[in-house]
């Protein structure tokens, strides 16, 4: 009697659990109603994400998908919509708890294939019978139909480190991991597996697959931030070209070269097509007529931030051009889209601080196709379609999103004629109007070498130069990058300024939108000229009347620019906030994992005879001032309230940077506080980690500023 009412009772918990489980909503759009005008934490992530718009073959439809987040069930999920070629007719075509992504159109439009629980689903045009087509081990977590569709290519988990088990099987129980080599772990994981692409038939289900790597422990496409966009089909599906450091343990950690590769599909034969270019090699893509392969490539091995140039080979003699090189086109290329007729291709480049969109023929000679200086960030090049402007003459049309620091992506047509751009997708519009707007300004601030710097300002709303507001001075990550007019959830502008905060933004040396002069400058001099920059921002705006305390902040480079400003700002800020930063140069020498990073950015020298001349124990006079001033070594100056953050999961700064700052920090008596999230990485992402961090972000900040 006891056994069975037991068994009655887990059966009862069972079925509740199952009915809350069915009961749970489907996170999706919702109606949201602002009251008082201001832009919250929670505000922000009730925005919808818009992302990957891909256009039919015939040109009348645009696909694309939708991320909304649950804040209660702390995830997101991601839906697909399809609309007319011109914005008219929006409408969702799924519906479930599970995301879906990697949407692309087949059979003629017909029938769209994309993923849902990590396989390849197919369904109707409108979203009807959906049907799983794979059954792929472990998933799939991207995929590329060939041209005749005959063929799947997807990237999928490949393991390349060995179990207890594999080792002594009679050790079921052990935990340990075997390590013998370097590049263990990357970004926020163990490397237990990496990607690899495989091509399977398709005759409505996927079949056997090849490995194009055949076994080899490379990355295919390489983690965390590549993806599928590092292979291509050739238009006749007879190849596939594709981006690969083919490189494993300590040769991995200190390289950047990755190759171009051309992979025959029927033979398994394959060709470097980028031999002794040594730096990266990425992003190849095949002209329609198939004659081409364009890609991007930096000319210097262990250089993450070297000049991004656009190189084509033709496949005929194995000619190899810079075609950024003729006109000297002195910006970085990114995402390359061939045009129709394969006579030249679009790009995007960040340009004195905007992300624009370029044209350049096989000639070399670049154009601008976006206005200039127009207040926003566009997105890559494509998809493009023609259509007949006049009933003559037909005009190429770019199928992308545009950003800005007051929303997020939107999708938007661009005639490659004039520049001029519509808007088709509004998603946020019914929150985004119900929130005070910011302004935001554009200041050309002199530094203390005689140059000018791109420095955003951002007003709060309602913003009156009678009054004094609090300020925040934002210090870059990189240390390479631009702050330019992206939108972002981790570091919002637009967030800080609803609070009351005027937000500075300056675009130090060291960011990459002016030219690889302004760029390069910061290497082997983390300590000099781009901290006066800061200075110079931050007296510049504080010279104005309606500036009172100002605080600096930061993540990752920005987190190591908090840290060593703590010493040297001289009474310049009244708190300090650093996320992910680096604190102690010295151990993360040899706490980081991809050593190209600290080896140049600390001075040293890409040579396979000198690999670590960058390191703590170098002779290098270069790399020897950079270690006698790291922020570690300035702890005595502190005397600033400091907030401190950092996720456990991060191994490209790990969290011990963080907690030897803040402990350093308790032992000088300074006024700080320590966040550490368990399940996070370089990022805050989890919804509710997130929330809590701004709240407290902004809740340290009116503490000392306010």
């Amino acid at each position: 009697m006891k056994r069975l009412l037991t068994l009655l009772l887990i059966m009862t918990a069972l079925t509740s659990c199952n009915q809350k489980q069915d009961k749970t909503p489907l996170i999706g759009k919702k109606n949201i109603s602002v009251l008082d005008g201001i832009f919250t934490p929670e505000l922000m992530h009730s925005l919808g994400k818009i992302s990957d718009p891909q256009v039919s073959p015939d040109g009348t439809k645009i696909l694309y998908g939708v991320s909304y987040t649950s804040i209660e069930q702390n995830k997101s999920n991601r839906e697909l919509f399809t609309m007319n070629i011109d914005g008219s007719d929006n409408k969702q075509i799924t519906f479930t708890p599970k995301s879906e992504s990697n949407a692309r159109w087949i059979e003629g439009g017909a029938k769209i294939a994309y993923l849902h629980g990590g396989q390849l689903w197919i369904m109707n045009s409108d979203g009807s019978s959906p049907k799983k087509v794979s059954n792929i081990e472990n998933g799939i977590s991207e995929f590329k139909f060939s041209p005749d569709e005959t063929k799947v290519l997807y990237v999928a988990d490949f393991k390349v480190n060995k179990a207890p088990t594999d080792v002594y099987p009679d050790l079921e129980k052990a935990s340990v991991r075997t390590i013998d080599g370097m590049m263990y772990r990357h970004w926020d994981h163990f490397v237990e597996t990496v990607p690899h692409s495989y091509i399977a038939p398709f005759d409505g289900h996927l079949g056997a697959c090849t490995d194009i790597l055949n076994g080899e422990p490379f990355e295919l496409p390489a983690v965390p931030f590549s993806g599928i966009e590092q292979l291509d089909w050739s238009p006749d599906g007879q190849y596939i070209v594709y981006s690969c450091r083919k490189l494993a343990g300590r040769d991995y950690a200190f390289s950047t070269n990755s190759d171009i590769y051309l992979y025959n599909v029927e033979t398994k034969a394959c060709e470097n097509l980028s031999e002794g270019m040594m730096g990266y090699d990425t992003d190849p893509v095949f002209s329609p007529d198939g004659k081409y392969v364009a890609w991007l490539s930096m000319e210097r091995d262990g250089y993450e931030a070297d000049k991004v140039r656009l190189f084509v080979i033709d496949l005929e003699n194995r000619e190899r051009r810079e075609l950024t090189e003729t006109h000297e086109f002195k910006y970085n290329v990114e995402s390359p889209v061939w045009k129709p007729d394969s006579q030249g291709l679009y790009f995007s480049s960040l340009v004195e601080g905007l992300k624009e969109i370029w044209q350049i023929d096989l000639n070399g000679l670049c154009s601008r196709v976006t206005p200039e200086r127009e207040m926003y960030d566009f997105g890559a090049a494509g998809p493009v379609i023609s259509t007949a402007a006049d009933g003559s003459k037909k005009v190429d049309r770019l199928i992308t999103t545009n950003t800005c620091m007051m929303r997020p992506a939107e999708i938007v047509s661009i005639s490659t004629d004039n520049g001029a751009w519509t808007q088709l997708t509004f998603e946020n519009k019914d929150i985004l109007d119900q929130i005070d707007e910011s302004r935001v300004e554009e200041r050309w601030i002199p530094t203390t070498d005689g140059k000018k710097m791109l420095t955003w300002v951002v007003y709060p709303p309602h913003f009156d130069p009678a009054k004094v507001y609090p300020s925040i001075l934002l210090c870059l990550g990189g240390p390479q990058g631009t702050l330019s007019q992206g939108w972002s959830y981790r570091w919002n502008y637009k967030l800080m300024a609803s609070q009351g905060y005027i937000v500075v933004l300056p675009n130090r040396r060291g960011t990459t939108a002016f030219g690889q002069e302004w760029c390069e400058q910061i290497s082997g001099d983390y300590i000099g000229q781009n901290m006066k920059d800061y200075f110079s921002a931050a007296d510049a705006l504080k010279a104005e009347p309606y500036v009172g305390k100002m605080a600096a902040v930061g993540a990752s480079y920005g987190g190591y620019s908090v840290y060593y400003l703590a010493g040297i700002h001289q009474g310049r800020f009244s708190a300090f906030i650093a996320h992910a930063g680096i604190f102690n140069q010295e151990q993360m020498f040899m706490d980081t994992e991809e050593m190209w990073f600290p080896n140049w950015d600390n001075g040293g020298i890409a040579q396979p005879n000198v690999p670590m001349s960058g390191a703590p124990w170098s002779s290098n006079p270069v790399a020897k001032r950079h270690y006698d001033n790291s922020p570690h070594k300035l702890i005595k100056n502190w005397d600033t309230p400091i907030l401190i953050t950092h996720g456990e999961l991060d191994y490209r700064v790990p969290v011990d940077q963080g907690m030897a700052a803040f402990n350093a920090a308790q032992m000088m008596g300074v006024p700080s506080k320590m966040l550490l999230f368990p399940d996070e990485n370089h990022w805050i992402l989890k919804p509710q980690n997130s929330i809590f961090w701004n709240r407290e972000f902004f809740a340290w900040l009116n503490k000392y500023t306010k």
